[in-house]
């Protein structure tokens, strides 16, 4: 008898394992060791220079009652809020846009795309410059239409507006994805829904964002890790400043470790992190069931 041939969804299962492989490999060997230590590190007071001593909780229950923690925690908070949905939207828009045929087409496309792969030090060198309340071009430029710009980065009403618009910089990295997905819309749906009289808005509201939304739905929950785990632009240009409103969580994971050297604490962030951030991702996956669409539903494991 012959053997009977694999299913398609058989055939990815074995295909995607052997990407991840690798991966999972340096997981094991390199990565669950220092995972396992913090975790046993969290239950501890631990300072590098001296053993670790065992103090059960008293980490977390620092933690809880700390009002740098729950700031730190309410900053990163705001600019996940905010800069997310922003950074997907402005994503999609110039997608969008890009998937047109129009003049300059590959011009645009790399240069809304190569900031993205600039080092996060240099960006914030640039913007540092850009926000200079003295001869920074963003005040210089309000100056010329007659508004007296503020100190972004000493402000603790701008700063993180500023940093969230400056995070938007590197926007052309998920414009790429979502422009990857628009072309593989067919656009015999596009066609029927001209024939029914469907206008632009509506053609985009029912064919485009379902069709891309496994995408978006990607980008989203890359974007809200990222942004949880924000911390060169922190610490380049603002050390947390002015008065903890730019305090993000991983800066203040960051000098607890290796400025304070309470490891021991240090760790117990750290798993508060992770927790937070599986949290969400989890709520996320449960609910893509309602608004994420796949056209083979028998790839959607949810």
């Amino acid at each position: 008898m012959q053997k009977r041939p694999r299913s398609l969804k058989q055939q990815q299962a074995r295909y995607g394992w052997a990407f991840v492989s690798l991966w999972i490999v340096g997981l094991v060997f390199f990565g669950l060791g220092p995972i396992i230590a913090s975790g046993v590190l969290s239950f501890t007071q631990y300072d590098i220079a001296s053993p670790p001593q065992w103090i059960g909780l008293a980490n977390y229950t620092h933690m809880l009652h700390s009002s740098v923690f729950w700031q730190s925690l309410k900053v990163t908070t705001i600019y996940t809020v905010v800069s997310v949905p922003l950074g997907i939207i402005i994503g999609i828009t110039l997608a969008i846009m890009l998937n047109a045929r129009i003049r300059g087409l590959r011009f645009l496309r790399t240069a809304y795309y190569l900031p993205s792969v600039v080092s996060g030090v240099a960006v914030a060198a640039l913007w540092g410059w850009i926000y200079n309340p003295d001869y920074g071009p963003l005040n210089a430029a309000l100056k010329a239409i007659g508004i007296t710009g503020p100190a972004w980065l000493e402000s603790t009403t701008w700063v993180l507006p500023a940093l969230i618009i400056m995070g938007l910089w590197s926007v052309g990295g998920s414009m790429v994805m979502y422009l990857a997905a628009l072309q593989q819309v067919p656009t015999s749906l596009y066609e029927a829904a001209k024939i029914d009289g469907a206008s632009i808005v509506r053609q985009h509201m029912s064919i485009t964002f379902p069709m891309i939304s496994p995408v978006i739905f990607f980008m989203l929950v890359n974007g809200i890790i990222g942004s949880f785990q924000v911390f060169t632009q922190a610490y380049v240009l603002t050390q947390g400043g002015p008065g903890y409103s730019s305090y993000f969580f991983v800066l203040y994971l960051y000098e607890n470790a290796f400025e304070y050297f309470k490891m021991g604490y240090a760790a117990a962030l750290a798993w508060a992190l992770f927790l937070a951030i599986f949290l969400v991702t989890v709520l996320l996956f449960w609910s893509a069931r309602f608004w994420v669409y796949y056209e083979d539903t028998s790839l959607w494991a949810g």
